[in-house]
């Protein structure tokens, strides 16, 4: 079996997924009223840019097993947070129900690229 190898974060699959996401999550909050501005807008762009942010951070660090799985633990944290700002916006009819349910689609695939990585830490480790 061929050992795959990584150049660095952007090479990871989660990575790219997740930066997508915030650009895609970005663009959306785009159309919320403009009295959300400073609550959750704000806060849905934050949560969403920290996944991958998180990601480059725990590569960065990743001589030292623990505080690399902190990072990628921090991003899962973060993608969670994005999924339950995600609600907010659905329930508060900011985005569609077909929206919100492809969304939470693809967070949910970048909690498992997440979790694989935690269980596999040793293999991004140095």
């Amino acid at each position: 079996m061929e050992k795959e190898v990584y150049q660095g974060y952007r090479d990871l699959k989660v990575f790219q997924m997740s930066y997508q996401l915030a650009l895609e999550v970005h663009e959306l909050t785009k159309a919320f009223p403009n009295e959300e501005r400073f609550a959750l807008t704000d806060q849905i762009r934050r949560s969403s840019r920290s996944i991958p942010a998180n990601l480059a951070e725990g590569w960065k660090k990743r001589r030292y097993q623990k505080m690399f799985i902190s990072k990628v633990i921090d991003a899962a944290g973060e993608a969670g947070e994005t999924e339950v700002w995600l609600d907010f916006s659905k329930d508060l009819k900011y985005i569609s129900e077909n929206k919100h349910q492809e969304l939470i689609k693809k967070y949910d695939e970048v909690n498992r690229m997440l979790f694989g990585m935690i269980d596999k830490a040793h293999k991004f480790c140095r």
